[in-house]
């Protein structure tokens, strides 16, 4: 028990010393020498967005049923070559005629499978403008109108437009008859709307004007024509007429007679 008490007593004394001395003096840490920081590398600023690019294809997926036209665009080549032309920075814009799906469908069976890739060529380009029209200035516009497809020549590729006060817009091409349902699309550099038809051509779908009918010979009043003179066989015959010698005899009677035959052969010449 006394050993206990001793031992208690111990450490209340080490405690008593320990906190009259106050807290230990802590070593300063050695100064340490500050690493340069690795220099940066500014990283450049992202390049500004461009307007977006006009894609033809891109608007008429975007407005539907215009599935077999956007493959005829694609096909021909001419997709790539209205987009071209939306980007440059000459020009007077485009506009495109698209029809639906359903006006494809209305066509003879047969239709586009008969034409060459030439004439399915130009069967689009005669769907486009060289020029943008907004739909309120149609009814200003000279007929017959350009297409890409050449020349508005009769029998060509002429293409005519009239207007009521820009509410209806209705085409003529000479083969069909067609209207404007429906405003696409319109910008700065490209209108597109959407028509009812199919517009053909009349450089392809056109019918032929019939052949002239062949003139009927002309027939000379009194006259008997050559080649029917030619053909008969007695036409071969000499038709040389001597007037007869003529005798005068004495006697009323036979000269009277020979006159008269004289007469009668100058008379029937």
């Amino acid at each position: 028990m006394q050993a206990m008490q001793r031992l208690v007593l111990l450490i209340l004394s080490v405690a008593i010393t320990a906190s009259a001395q106050g807290p230990a003096a802590v070593a300063p840490a050695a100064p340490t020498t500050p690493t340069p920081a690795a220099p940066t590398t500014p990283t450049p600023a992202a390049p500004a967005p461009t307007a977006g690019t006009t894609n033809i294809t891109g608007v008429l997926a975007k407005a539907g049923q215009f599935n077999t036209f956007i493959r005829l665009l694609r096909s021909t080549g001419v997709a790539t070559q209205i987009d071209s032309q939306l980007n440059s920075s000459s020009g007077n814009g485009l506009t495109v005629f698209a029809p639906t799906d359903n006006a494809f469908t209305s066509l003879a069976s047969g239709t586009l499978n008969s034409l060459s890739d030439s004439q399915k060529n130009a069967l689009v380009q005669y769907h486009v403008l060289s020029t943008a029209i907004p739909m309120s200035q149609f009814d200003t516009v000279s007929n017959p109108l350009r297409t890409q497809a050449g020349s508005s020549s009769p029998g060509e590729y002429p293409l005519n437009v009239t207007s009521t006060g820009g509410q209806q817009v209705n085409i003529s091409t000479g083969v069909v008859n067609a209207t404007v349902d429906n405003t696409l699309y319109t910008g700065d550099q490209l209108v597109v709307y959407q028509v009812s038809k199919v517009l053909l051509p009349m450089a392809i779908a056109g019918t032929p004007a019939p052949a002239p009918a062949p003139l009927a010979p002309t027939k000379t009043k009194g006259k008997t024509p050559a080649s029917s003179v030619a053909d008969a066989p007695e036409a071969e015959a000499s038709t040389d007429v001597s007037p007869a010698p003529v005798r005068v005899v004495t006697g009323g009677g036979v000269a009277v007679v020979h006159v008269l035959a004289l007469a009668w052969v100058w008379w029937g010449l």
